[in-house]
């Protein structure tokens, strides 16, 4: 008897430990929490000292860099900085954060869905301010990479609730985009679309539409073949006053990039486009896809009209839309 009591009590030690072990994983709770938070806000977890001295300007310097191609000075991320005490409940939820802190180990690690999903958070330890500061001057373009991806994400995830159905777009260009209701079609041609959406403001626009392969070159002058591209369709496409046509900013050269879009070659370019003699200017993000299969170029652009307020988040959606482009 003393036995069977000593192997009965064993038993229930054991599935008491194996009830708590599991009580303690995520994945036996149901589903983890959505992540919380605006749209390219990031939370900064860092003591206060280390905020206000050298660790501090660091974090602003590349997480709060000027945005490319904005009219007005605007920062890559609004950041929100708080103690790691602070670090807690809700605010553990937030989409993308930074933390840094002082350990005897140097080391970065980019966490997926740690606290909620989507997430990415970025972790840096160091022993020393100055390590600190040194790998996040080696590591910044890898994380605002992954954040960026996180709210590209994010921001489609949210637009694809409400779609706009514009069939023509497959029909004429053979492709689909997801655009949201608020968008209406302004102007569609044979293989051109003008489509826009009113803000109290201004106005959000896109343009979509196709041009022969070659147009632009890939050399030295890929940028001023861009520009000349954008304003011989704007000043047609785009009706303003006689006084001025829209055309891309002179004084500044816009920023140009290389990527992909639905696994074709991309110029990605940012610049500042402009209505001459009428005070009238905004950003623009242009994209100019290789479409070798059809041998053309299709060209997407987003602009923003909206003057004397942020244009950050309005971009930002722009190009969250035309990243949602497949090719049919």
């Amino acid at each position: 008897m003393k036995k069977l009591a000593l192997i009965t009590l064993g038993l229930l030690c054991v599935l008491s430990c194996t009830e708590t072990k599991k009580s303690k994983n995520p994945k036996t709770q149901g589903a983890m929490a959505h992540s919380v938070g605006k749209i390219n806000e990031l939370s900064v977890i860092v003591d206060n000292e280390l905020w206000k001295g050298n660790v501090g300007d660091t974090i602003r310097k590349y997480f709060g860099a000027e945005v490319p191609g904005l009219p007005q000075e605007e920062p890559l991320f609004s950041m929100r900085q708080m103690p790691k005490e602070a670090f807690l409940g809700m605010a553990r939820k937030n989409r993308t954060f930074l933390w840094i802190q002082k350990d005897e180990k140097s080391r970065v690690s980019i966490l997926k869905n740690k606290f909620a999903t989507p997430q990415t958070g970025a972790i840096i330890s160091a022993a020393s301010d100055d390590e600190i500061i040194a790998l996040i001057h080696e590591n910044h373009e890898t994380i605002i990479s992954k954040y960026k991806q996180t709210e590209i994400k994010e921001k489609q995830a949210r637009i694809k609730k409400s779609l706009e159905r514009i069939p023509q777009l497959k029909e004429n260009l053979d492709i689909t985009l997801s655009i949201p209701t608020a968008y209406r079609v302004a102007i569609e041609e044979d293989k051109f679309f003008w489509i826009r959406k009113d803000i109290q403001q201004g106005s959000m626009n896109l343009m979509v539409y196709e041009l022969p392969l070659g147009i632009v070159s890939k050399d030295s002058n890929t940028v001023a073949s861009i520009v000349k591209m954008r304003d011989s369709i704007g000043a047609v496409k785009i009706p303003t006053s006689e006084v001025g046509h829209f055309i891309t900013e002179e004084a500044y050269a816009p920023y140009l990039y290389e990527t992909q879009l639905d696994g074709r070659f991309t110029f990605e370019t940012k610049g500042t486009w402009e209505v001459k003699n009428r005070f009238m200017a905004g950003p623009f993000v242009n994209y100019v896809i290789e479409d070798k299969p059809k041998n053309r170029l299709l060209v997407l652009e987003g602009f923003v009209f909206a003057p004397s307020v942020p244009k950050r988040d309005n971009i930002f959606e722009l190009e969250a839309i035309i990243k949602t482009i497949k090719f049919n």
